[in-house]
């Protein structure tokens, strides 16, 4: 592979857009959910399979990115990614029925799974080690901003248009994808040429599947259905990771964490994810039940801390790559503990301008590690196995998502719960509101003591880096 051939910019600016497309379509409907209940004539437990669905499909196809990112040209991934998401959009737009609309986020998800994989991949290696750095703090831009952008925009359309403009214009921004990815894109990654292992598929969709399909209906299902299903897919999970080391040609390497630092780094990587995702879910839920925002309104107060992070992911790439992640991981980690601990005292009293600036500080310290962390992780390994890690990276990030919503959703219930079992009179509005805030700081507090431990686990990072630049 001659990488002079390659337009590295046009190359870029094409994954990069692509893969923001693809998790901005991630969100983008969960302020329509209302109307579209409404509208298909079904139950808030069916509407959120739009979002279930999808993520359940995102898990299964991320795990064998690194298998057909090694089996076929970087070109022709894209653009059949890109083919699945484009198709799934037109089926979206003449979806007239909920298993119709189910099916078109469903197909979409497919390519969605592959493209932040295919993103981070191609996007380092047409790129030089040393600029590792500042290339995944684009990446992980696009990762974080992706999302966070969905509710918003949507928010705005839906105040002048129905649900089904959301999908149409997407129509000409995936046409735009392909049509650049046709022009510019070409082999990025050597090809291995894996022989496909039908079986590993079969056990790691099932297993991502029944973890990730587990976490979503905890609290709507019976503890035994719970846990026979989470055992059903750790089962499955082991079964697959005792073939992967018994195969020549694994689908997954997860060799990859003899690795300590890459382990380490894999970990540090679900942490922050189940935190970072989780905020953008209990924040609202504290504006709009306990201040009686919007949905738009409440995604608009959180846009500063969008807004910083998207600057600083980059900065704090380009600050790796000259100081390494041996300070920089950790001041992330410890900023954002300060800043948690803070946002677990707010009350009812606290200004919602307050609550923004404390929740921009907490990102600007997931800014500063998320990036680092995962440069850090995939550095640990050589480069053949990069795509295995680059896998394994957005596997994680996938189930810090599945993991922290329910964990952190529950947590707060539960805080607010146990408040008004014990307060004198639980059905005042007044008292209502104190216990919504103190489920906040209940989830919140335990959040801030996650990342408190991840921060101690970091400090280790400092022995590793003795012996690299």
């Amino acid at each position: 592979m001659k990488k002079n051939k390659i337009n590295v910019k046009a190359v870029m600016a094409i994954l990069l857009f692509g893969g923001f497309l693809s998790l901005f379509n991630e969100t983008i409907l969960n302020v329509a959910l209302s109307k579209l209940m409404a509208e298909m004539g079904v139950t808030a437990t069916t509407i959120q399979w739009l979002s279930t669905g999808y993520v359940l499909i995102v898990a299964i196809m991320v795990p064998t990115s690194a298998f057909l990112i090694n089996t076929f040209t970087t070109k022709n991934l894209y653009l059949g990614a890109m083919t699945f998401f484009f198709a799934g959009t037109i089926l979206a737009v003449f979806a007239i029925n909920f298993p119709m609309l189910l099916a078109a986020r469903m197909v979409q998800a497919i390519g969605t799974g592959l493209l932040a994989p295919i993103m981070i991949n191609s996007a380092l290696a047409i790129n030089p080690r040393e600029k590792h750095g500042f290339v995944m703090g684009l990446c992980t831009c696009v990762v974080l901003v992706g999302p966070s952008l969905g509710p918003i925009v949507s928010g705005i359309v839906l105040q002048f248009f129905s649900w089904r403009s959301l999908f149409i214009m997407l129509i000409p921004l995936t046409l735009l994808c392909i049509g650049g990815g046709a022009v510019y894109l070409t082999e990025t990654v050597e090809l291995t040429k894996p022989k496909i292992d039908y079986l590993s598929i079969l056990l790691s969709s099932i297993g991502f599947a029944l973890i990730v399909y587990g976490m979503s209906i905890i609290g709507s299902a019976t503890s035994i259905i719970n846990i026979a299903i989470f055992v059903a897919g750790i089962l499955s999970l082991a079964f697959f990771c005792k073939r992967q080391l018994s195969l020549k040609q694994p689908m997954l390497d997860i060799r990859a964490f003899r690795k300590p630092y890459f382990a380490l780094g894999a970990i540090l990587v679900i942490i922050m994810q189940m935190v970072q995702f989780s905020m953008n879910i209990v924040l609202p839920m504290l504006f709009e039940n306990g201040l009686n925002l919007s949905s738009l309104s409440s995604a608009l107060i959180l846009f500063p801390a969008v807004l910083i992070c998207s600057i600083m992911t980059t900065v704090s790439g380009k600050i790796y790559d000259k100081i390494g992640g041996k300070s920089i991981i950790p001041l992330g980690l410890l900023i954002m503990f300060i800043f948690l601990l803070v946002l677990s005292r707010i009350q009812p009293s606290t200004s919602i301008i307050a609550i923004a600036i404390i929740n921009t500080l907490v990102y600007l310290g997931i800014s500063l590690a998320w990036s680092p962390d995962q440069s850090n992780a995939l550095k640990q390994l050589e480069a053949e196995n990069q795509t295995h890690g680059v896998a394994i990276i957005n596997t994680f990030i996938q189930l810090g998502s599945a993991l922290g919503t329910p964990l952190f959703v529950g947590l707060m219930t539960t805080g607010q719960n146990n408040y008004l079992k014990y307060a004198a009179s639980p059905n005042e509005p007044g008292t209502k509101l104190h216990s919504l805030y103190n489920g906040f700081s209940h989830s919140i507090t335990v959040a801030a003591i996650i990342i408190a431990i991840a921060f101690i686990f970091s400090l280790t990072l400092r022995i590793k880096l003795k012996n690299h630049k």
